[in-house]
C-alpha cells in the first residue's frame, strides 16, 4: 500500500465519494431509526398502528434493505473508491456524467425499493426483492460501477494491485451474479410492477438462500474486509501484518463462503446431503474467517497505545474483534444439533445483529472518520471526543441488543421444545412471547443507543465541513 499520508491529491476524483460518503451517512440514521420503530412495535403491540403502510411487516425488510443496501451499500460505493484511487495513484476512471449516474441511479433504486416494501410490491421472498424494474436499474449501475473499478485498477500507476482491491473486486463480481440469478423472473405485463420468478418450491428456497448467504458474505464480508486491509493499516501506521496470510485469507474465503446457504435450510424438505454440505462448509469457513480476523488485529503489533489516543482506530479494531466472534458464532449455529435450538429464535436475529452493528457498522464507522477530513481537505475532525462518545454509545447499544436476543433467543428455544410428563408442550406460544417482553424492551433501548451514536457521527461530520481549518493547497 502507497505510505503517501498527503490529505491533499489533485488528482483522485473526491467529489463522487462526498456524495457517497455523505447519503451513507443520511441512510445510515434512516435505517437505525426504523430499527428502533420496529424493535419498540415489537416491545410494545400498540405500537403497531392500523395503518398497513406502517406495519411490522412492511417496516422490516424496509429496515433491513437500508442498513444493508443504503447504508452499507453507500459506504462500499465510497470508500471501494477512495481506496483504488490512493493505492492505484490513478484517477477514478469515466466521465463525471458516468460515476453522478452510479451515484443518482444507486439511490433512485434505493426510493423505488423503499416505496415497494412499504405498499407490499414485491417479491415475497426471504429478502423482500423489490420490483423487476428496480432490479434491472440496479444491474445496470452495477455493471457500470465494475467498469470503473477495473478501468481505474488498469489505468494504475503502481505495478501491485493491493489485496483491499482484491476483495472490492471479489464483492462486485459475485454481488452481481448472485443478483442475476436470484431475481430471474418473468414480468407479468410492462406496466406492472409485479413478475412471477422461475425458480419454484424447494429450488427457489435453495436459490434464495445461497443468494441470502452469499450476500453475507459476500457484500457484507468480503467487501468490509476490503475496508479493513486498507483502513487498519493506514489509521494504525503500520504494514499489514502478513501479506501472505491476506492472500490465503482471500482465496480460501470467495471458494468456501458460496458453498454454505444450505445451513439455512436444515430440517427442510432440502436434501439431506446439500443441508449437510452446507454444514461443512460452514464449519471450514473458521479457518480463513480467524486468519483474516488475526491478521487485522495483529496490525496492531508495536502500535497498541494508539487505541488509547485515537477513537477512530478502536472503532476499527473493535469491529474486527466482533468479526471473529460473528465469524465463530456463525459456523456454531450451522451444526445441525445447535441449529434445531437456534433456528427460527432471537438468538440468530442476536448473531445477525452482533455481525452487522459490531462488524459492518463500526468499521464503516471508521472508515467514514477517516476519510471525512481527507475528503474534504480539513486539518481534523471537528471533535475527537465526540468520535469517542459516539464508541461508547454504539459499544452500549451493541452489548444490550444482542445479549438480551442471545439469552431470549436461548430462552425461547429451550421453551419451544419442553414437555411435560404427559409429552404435551409445557408452554403455550403466547408464554414464549410473554416471557420475552423484557428482552425485547432492553434491545429497543440499545437501539437507541446505536442510533444516538450515529446522530453524533452526523453531528460532528456537519460541524467538521462548515467549521474546521482547510489545508491549504
Amino acid at each position: 500500500m502507497n505510505s503517501n499520508s498527503n490529505h491533499v491529491a489533485p488528482n483522485y476524483n473526491y467529489d463522487i465519494i462526498k456524495l457517497f460518503t455523505l447519503a451513507a451517512t443520511f441512510w445510515g440514521i434512516v435505517g437505525f431509526s426504523v430499527g428502533v420503530i420496529i424493535a419498540s412495535q415489537l416491545a410494545f403491540p400498540l405500537l403497531n398502528l392500523d395503518i398497513e403502510w406502517l406495519s411490522f411487516g412492511r417496516l422490516r425488510p424496509l429496515h433491513t434493505s437500508a442498513v444493508i443496501f443504503a447504508f452499507g451499500g453507500n459506504v462500499l460505493f465510497a470508500t471501494s473508491f477512495f481506496v483504488v484511487q490512493r493505492t492505484s495513484q490513478a484517477r477514478l476512471w469515466g466521465s463525471e456524467n458516468l460515476l453522478k449516474f452510479i451515484f443518482w441511479g444507486y439511490q433512485a433504486f434505493i426510493i423505488i425499493a423503499a416505496i415497494g416494501y412499504v405498499t407490499g410490491i414485491t417479491q415475497a421472498k426471504e429478502y423482500a426483492e423489490p420490483e423487476w424494474y428496480a432490479d434491472l436499474l440496479l444491474l445496470v449501475i452495477w455493471i457500470c460501477y465494475f467498469l470503473v473499478y477495473i478501468m481505474t485498477l488498469k489505468d494504475r500507476k503502481e505495478p501491485h494491485i493491493y489485496v483491499a482491491n482484491w476483495f472490492y473486486l471479489g464483492f462486485i463480481v459475485t454481488v452481481a451474479i448472485l443478483h442475476i440469478v436470484n431475481n430471474l423472473s418473468i414480468p407479468l405485463r410492462i406496466d406492472s410492477p409485479h413478475s412471477y420468478p422461475v425458480f419454484g418450491g424447494v429450488q427457489s428456497a435453495m436459490i434464495q438462500w445461497w443468494y441470502g448467504h452469499n450476500a453475507v458474505g459476500f457484500f457484507l464480508t468480503a467487501g468490509f474486509i476490503g475496508i479493513m486491509y486498507y483502513f487498519v493499516p493506514k489509521r494504525a501506521e503500520r504494514p499489514v501484518y502478513s501479506y501472505r496470510l491476506s492472500i490465503l485469507h482471500f482465496w480460501s474465503l470467495i471458494f468456501i463462503y458460496i458453498w454454505a446457504g444450505p445451513h439455512h435450510l436444515h430440517y427442510t424438505s432440502l436434501p439431506d446431503w446439500v443441508q449437510t454440505l452446507g454444514m461443512t462448509f460452514s464449519i471450514m469457513l473458521w479457518m480463513p474467517s480467524w486468519g483474516g480476523m488475526i491478521n487485522g488485529i495483529m496490525t496492531l503489533s508495536g502500535a497498541w497505545d494508539k487505541l488509547r489516543t485515537d477513537p477512530v482506530l478502536r472503532f476499527l479494531i473493535t469491529a474486527v474483534a466482533f468479526y471473529g466472534m460473528s465469524t465463530f458464532e456463525g459456523p456454531l449455529m450451522a451444526i445441525r444439533s445447535v441449529n434445531s435450538l437456534s433456528h427460527y429464535t432471537e438468538w440468530t436475529i442476536g448473531h445477525v445483529h452482533s455481525g452487522a452493528l459490531g462488524w459492518v457498522a463500526l468499521i464503516s464507522f471508521g472508515a467514514l472518520y477517516h476519510m471525512v477530513p481527507i475528503l474534504w481537505n480539513k486539518k481534523d475532525l471537528y471533535s475527537i471526543k465526540l468520535v469517542s462518545t459516539h464508541f461508547w454509545l454504539a459499544s452500549i447499544g451493541i452489548v444490550l441488543y444482542i445479549t438480551s436476543m442471545w439469552i431470549g433467543g436461548i430462552m425461547q428455544g429451550l421453551m419451544w421444545r419442553s414437555y411435560d410428563d404427559m409429552g404435551f408442550l409445557q408452554y403455550s406460544f403466547i408464554e414464549t412471547v410473554k416471557a420475552l417482553h423484557p428482552l425485547y424492551l432492553t434491545r429497543a433501548i440499545g437501539g437507541i443507543f446505536f442510533l444516538s451514536g450515529a446522530c453524533v457521527m452526523a453531528y460532528n461530520f456537519y460541524k467538521t465541513i462548515n467549521t474546521q481549518v482547510t489545508i491549504s493547497k
